[in-house]
């Protein structure tokens, strides 16, 4: 009889508790998956401040317990929630790893104690282990603020035998973002400085916590297979490339998935009106709704939506460089996001300049951006580079076409829409330029207004795909299982 797995995913932010992008997405749906194939998996995040309060009510205490830093001592007090979102679940054991000194705070991240913050974080999620008396045979790690943990791990805890078994798996959600601070933070975490060299976590003259990840841990994943093969490269690996490469064996791609729970246009109570592919009338009624809402003239012409951070990385300077082709064509964008102030300020102009064309809705709401879904007939994603993406699988299942650069994730799930062979998903370009994105954009455009009955056929198509979950899940398992075996 084979023995239950038993997994901690460990992550600095979880839907519904608290998210600021894709990683809480993926934290939320992920473990749920996992827990249906017969593993016991259960999830650990910091207890912030920025919980809602009707989670918090209901969370028990389990224990308090020290975590010794070099130069103070810092308490942590876990707490337990039994995470169930609908009936058919299987109920989700969540801990939550309380210090109000640390996490009760505005931000999630971009803290100038951040090191700190997430040393402390590493240290509490393995030291309550044997207090909850929970002893996984897999750590997965997610992203660098959970990167340090895999080298606790494998130097440190090993020694003792409660852990000597665990195996760890690090996740790359972005590998722009790593967790670089000044080699002074050694001393704070609790490491000498043997560990400041270019073979253990030193990088450019400081540490890394994502290299603490790529370098220690048992095997490394990331969100697509294309993303897996980018980060090799000098122009995607942000100076991690060669490490990657060395640790080439031991690199798996694999592609997010959607929780259709959620995000569908049949139960999303965020839309007006629900509907699916074969009711696309009521999808021109959501339409028709947030034109109403954001004051746009009531028009059938090609609406073209997104939902982003607004930065380099998402493409908005591709925008910037074809604004004036853009707006000359007969269409409607309508966007929702916040990021650097020069393209917030770039929307907003041309909002002001094209009142009937554009509506920028800079702040985060995701109820507006799953109406934006709901609405749109194309799904704009022009990036720079994206590990994997989930704007483009909503937007599949919300009967919106995507518009994509094909880069990382985008690559693996979106293919070239061909009109006279009626093949393909969407309509993707190559290169890092506006002149490509707009020849693109035109085509869509001419395709949407000149061959209606194709465009409903690629819509309904598009809506039958089915990118939930539970592929993805099995990937991940067997990785589990692989690593896991080695200790046998």
């Amino acid at each position: 009889m084979n023995k239950k797995l038993k997994i901690l995913y460990v992550s600095s932010e979880m839907d519904p508790f608290v998210k600021t992008g894709g990683l809480a997405d993926v934290a939320g749906a992920l473990p749920k998956t996992i827990a249906h194939e017969n593993c016991d998996i259960r999830v650990v995040i910091p207890k912030y401040s920025a919980i809602d309060e009707k989670y918090k009510k209901d969370m028990k205490h389990v224990v308090d317990h020290s975590v010794h830093l070099d130069w103070r001592t810092q308490e942590s007090s876990v707490f337990e929630y039994d995470y169930k979102e609908q009936e058919q679940d299987k109920e989700l054991k969540c801990y939550f790893i309380g210090n109000d000194y640390y996490f009760d705070r505005w931000n999630v991240y971009g803290e100038y104690d951040d090191a700190e913050r997430f040393g402390f974080f590493a240290r509490a999620v393995l030291e309550m282990l044997p207090k909850i008396g929970f002893q996984p045979d897999i750590i997965h790690c997610n992203d660098w603020q959970t990167g340090i943990i895999c080298l606790l791990l494998n130097d440190q805890y090993k020694f003792d035998e409660f852990y000597t078994n665990m195996k760890t798996v690090f996740s790359i959600h972005n590998m722009r973002y790593q967790g670089n601070f000044p080699a002074e933070v050694l001393n704070i975490i609790g490491l000498n400085h043997g560990y400041n060299n270019p073979d253990s976590i030193e990088f450019y003259g400081g540490i890394s916590y994502m290299k603490a990840g790529l370098k220690y841990a048992d095997i490394i994943t990331t969100v697509s297979g294309t993303y897996a093969k980018e980060i090799q490269m000098v122009e995607y690996g942000y100076g991690m490339d060669g490490l990657i490469r060395k640790r080439n064996d031991a690199l798996y791609g694999i592609i997010n998935g959607v929780d259709y729970k959620k995000f569908n246009p049949e139960v999303d109570k965020n839309i007006y009106e629900n509907y699916n592919k074969d009711s696309l009338n009521i999808k021109k009624h959501n339409k028709e709704r947030l034109q109403e809402e954001l004051g746009l003239p009531k028009r059938d012409v090609p609406m073209i939506g997104f939902a982003s951070r607004l930065t380099e990385q998402k493409g908005m300077r591709l925008i910037d460089e074809a604004m004036e082709d853009l707006m000359s064509l007969d269409i409607q964008l309508v966007l929702v996001g916040t990021g650097e102030w020069h393209f917030e300020e770039m929307f907003r102009y041309m909002q002001s300049r094209w009142p009937e064309k554009v509506s920028a809705n800079i702040k985060f709401d995701e109820p507006l951006a799953q109406k934006i879904q709901a609405a749109s007939d194309m799904y704009l994603v022009p990036s720079l580079f994206e590990p994997c993406g989930l704007t483009q699988l909503y937007a599949y299942k919300y009967g919106s076409v995507p518009i994509v650069r094909k880069t990382g994730g985008l690559a693996d799930t979106v293919w070239h829409y061909n009109l006279h062979e009626k093949s393909g998903t969407g309509f993707t370009f190559d290169n890092y330029n506006s002149w490509e994105m707009m020849n693109t954009i035109k085509y869509a455009v001419d395709v949407y207004n000149n061959y209606q009955g194709d465009w409903i056929e690629l819509v309904r198509k598009n809506m039958d795909m089915d990118f939930s979950w539970t592929s993805s899940a099995k990937k991940y398992i067997a990785l589990y299982k692989k690593i896991s075996q080695d200790n046998k």
